[in-house]
Parts: C-alpha cells; structure tokens; sequence
C-alpha cells in the first residue's frame, strides 16, 4: 500500500495481539507505511463484536484494523502455529500480548522466531511483564491505573474513584512505550 508519508515503507510486521495496546501499537506502525498482517483466531478477534457497530463491526475493531491485512490461524493447530512460524521469517516485526510462556508453549517462542530471522524484531505486550512476582496476573487497564495509585486520582474529593472514558495504561503503558522501543530496535538493527 503506497502511503504518503511512509518512513516504515518495506518494513513487514506480524501482529499477533488482540484487543487494544498491540492493535493499536501496530495501528501507529502501518500509519507510518509498514505493512501489518493481523493473526487473528479462527472465530475472529473479540474486538470484532463489541458494539458500536458500522456495518456489522465493531467500530474500534474496525479503527485499529484499518490500513491491515489479517488471516485467521488456529495457533494450537500445529499446522497453525508453523504458518506463523513461516510466516515470522519474512517479517522484520512480530508483536505479541499473550501471557509470559504461552508463545514458547506454541513453539513460536522469540529465541525459536529469532533463531530463523536474526533480524526479526519481537515485542512482547503483557500488564505486569515477563518475570517477577505478577508476570502470570491477568490485568486491564482499569487494575494497573489502580496498582499505580492514578484511580483514586480520578473524581472529586472523597469521592469514589471514576473510571476513565478511556484506556490510559494500555495506550500510555503499553501501546505507546512498545511503538517506541519497535521503532528504537528498528534503527540500532539497521546500524
């Protein structure tokens, strides 16, 4: 796709998240002219039917989604997971939000994806990162705005927290951090 402002142009990602900061990460890298393949399941990603709906989509969905191409693999199949795998050798990027372990347990763990693509790029999205004492704890942004202590920040004095019109920590925690540390390996790689 011939973007007009295209400094990513020729470089190739895998997109392998769902909901929000890997969607929108990956939306962020397309904006700027790479070419995102969106891994989705067989069922399609849930975003898909939240509502609002436009044109039987879910409009978020369908905002991330859009300038992407996508392909529904099952990823327990190993038929499913050897495609990704074929797939992540001609990729320069692989962004992924699965829970610390389970792209190893698919065999598409990064030192498995790196050992056949060098070059390949793997940034991997989880609430409370890869080690430590939280590393295997669900989390959505409303848990880490409250682990933060930025929850009870929100709404007037001694009152109940409010909850935010939006995902702060996924976009400011997760999305964002993780488009930056892409686009910084993309230029120590190519140095």
């Amino acid at each position: 796709m011939n973007k007009p402002f295209s400094p990513l142009s020729g470089v190739r990602v895998l997109d392998l998240s769902r909901y929000l900061p890997g969607p929108f990460l990956t939306r962020i890298l397309s904006d700027l002219g790479a070419e995102v393949i969106k891994v989705e399941p067989l069922r399609g990603e849930g975003m898909r039917w939240m509502p609002p709906h436009v044109h039987g989509v879910g409009a978020t969905f369908g905002g991330l989604q859009a300038g992407k191409d996508s392909i529904a693999v099952d990823l327990k199949d190993p038929a499913g997971a050897a495609l990704v795998r074929a797939l992540a050798m001609q990729v320069d990027v692989l962004v992924e939000g699965f829970r610390p372990g389970k792209m190893h347990a698919l065999g598409l763990g990064p030192q498995t994806l790196m050992a056949d693509n060098p070059r390949l790029i793997v940034c991997s999205l989880t609430g409370y990162g890869q080690t430590g004492p939280m590393a295997d704890v669900a989390g959505h942004d409303l848990n880490y705005l409250a682990r933060a202590g930025l929850l009870g920040l929100s709404g007037p004095a001694g009152a109940p927290p409010q909850v935010p019109a939006t995902q702060v920590a996924d976009v400011g925690g997760g999305s964002l951090p993780g488009a930056i540390g892409v686009l910084a390996a993309l230029i120590e790689r190519d140095q």
